[in-house]
């Protein structure tokens, strides 16, 4: 009998220990919030990850790459100009608005984005212009 009082007791404040910490019965809330815990997120591509293969993607970054457009744009941040994205997010990618933000690209503006001016690009041929804008338009998040 000594033995059974000492494992006894032993065993009623081992289970009263589990219980004050969660572990026993499970309330059908916290079965719920186990069985519907959302998956870890996938990792977020990088525009680079996910464009890497794409032409267009690949000709207008080397284009913009040896422009001066850089120093005014960020793909993902305004500077003095606005984001890449920004310009993706409020024009539709169609080939009506890469002509006309291409012109723009050339001959410059005012009042769109601001009262900045874009200074004028002349010696950008209207096909690298195309290019470069089409290579914007593709970064809508």
């Amino acid at each position: 009998m000594k033995i059974t009082k000492p494992l006894n007791l032993g065993l009623a404040a081992l289970a009263g220990l589990a219980f004050a910490c969660g572990g026993g019965e499970k309330s059908a809330e916290s079965t719920a919030a186990v069985e519907t815990a959302p998956a870890e997120p996938a990792k977020e591509m990088s525009l680079e990850e996910m464009y890497k293969d794409d032409p267009v993607y690949i000709k207008g970054l080397a284009k913009l790459k040896t422009s001066d457009c850089t120093s005014c744009h960020m793909v993902e941040r305004k500077i003095v100009g606005p984001s890449y994205a920004d310009v993706a997010a409020k024009y539709e990618n169609t080939e009506e608005n890469i002509n006309m933000l291409a012109e723009k690209v050339i001959a410059g503006g005012v009042g769109v984005w601001g009262e900045v001016p874009m200074p004028p690009h002349p010696n950008v041929t209207l096909e690298d212009a195309k290019d470069m804008v089409a290579y914007v338009l593709l970064l809508k998040k």
